[in-house]
C-alpha cells in the first residue's frame, strides 16, 4: 500500500493512492478510537478522497465511452448500433493495457 500524507492535495493523487488512502481513513473512522475532532478531520479527508476517486472512474468511462464510439464510426456493420441494446450499460473486456491519464488535465 502506498503512503500518502493526510496533507497531501487529493488533486495530486493517483486513482490507487486516493482509493488506498480513502481505506485506511475508512478503517480509522470504524475503529472509534479518533478524537471528536479527529474524526471530523478524517470525514472530510474522506468526502475529498472519495470525490477524487469518482472523478478518476469518471474521466475512465468518458474514454471507454469515447472509444467505443469511435470504434462504432469505423465499423460499417449496420447492427453495430442498430439500438438493439439501448439504454443498457455494457462494457467490452479486452486484454489491452489502458494508460491512466490525470482527468484534471485537459486533452
Amino acid at each position: 500500500m502506498t503512503c500518502v500524507s493526510a496533507s497531501t492535495d487529493v488533486r495530486d493523487l493517483s486513482y490507487e493512492q486516493a482509493r488506498d488512502e480513502l481505506v485506511e481513513v475508512v478503517n480509522k473512522l470504524e475503529s472509534g478510537a479518533a478524537s471528536l475532532e479527529e474524526s471530523l478531520d478524517l470525514w472530510e479527508r474522506g468526502e475529498a478522497l472519495a470525490d477524487r476517486c469518482q472523478s478518476w472512474l469518471d474521466a475512465a468511462r468518458e474514454r471507454i465511452d469515447a472509444a467505443r464510439g469511435a470504434s462504432a464510426e469505423a465499423s460499417n456493420d449496420p447492427d453495430e448500433n442498430s439500438g438493439e441494446n439501448e439504454g443498457e450499460d455494457t462494457m467490452a473486456v479486452t486484454n489491452e493495457p489502458v494508460a491512466a491519464s490525470d482527468p484534471d488535465e485537459e486533452n
